[in-house]
């Protein structure tokens, strides 16, 4: 995925804002988790130097994130039961950030115990650019469509009197 994660996130937090609403956040939540699992770039270009696809560090392992998130949710639980849609969704938009890379690129999805890569699709190098044969596979008219889904939620309407609370003189 290139371009989806930020939008997937968006939608999801549109989702979550709608089911739980009130609660502060929630978007905010969405739209970090959506793309904390590729602050790994950062290592790898300035540390690692291209070397280890970016995808085999801890930051691209879903049970990394399915743990994490269970004790952030316990903890989030523990201490006070509002912040469980935000920290729910945060975690629950890593892990969508990790379903859309499984589309067309390796996530090892049982890591540490399993370093068996996953993909549902394999992006030929067609183009001396990666990004062109990521661009002009099949594959990007999904996240075309993500990227779509997402400016319509955008752009719709709002319900009236869901912005704002109804006064009641």
């Amino acid at each position: 995925m290139l371009i989806a994660h930020l939008p997937a996130g968006y939608i999801l937090g549109t989702f979550a804002r709608n089911r739980w609403p009130g609660r502060s956040g929630i978007m905010a939540a969405a739209m970090l988790g959506s793309v904390v699992p590729d602050l790994d770039m950062v290592y790898f270009h300035f540390v690692d130097g291209g070397r280890t696809h970016h995808h085999a560090y801890i930051t691209h392992w879903p049970l990394f994130w399915a743990a994490v998130g269970l004790v952030a949710l316990s903890v989030a639980k523990w201490r006070d039961s509002r912040y469980l849609a935000p920290v729910g969704t945060f975690f629950a938009a890593a892990m969508i950030h990790m379903i859309l890379d499984s589309v067309a690129s390796p996530i090892m999805w049982l890591m540490p115990f399993d370093g068996h890569a996953l993909e549902l699709v394999t992006v030929p190098a067609t183009y001396r650019n990666w990004v062109m044969s990521f661009m002009l596979h099949w594959t990007f008219a999904l996240e075309l469509l993500i990227c779509a889904w997402a400016l319509a939620l955008g752009f719709r309407p709002t319900q009236p009197g869901a912005a704002t609370p109804k006064n009641s003189t």
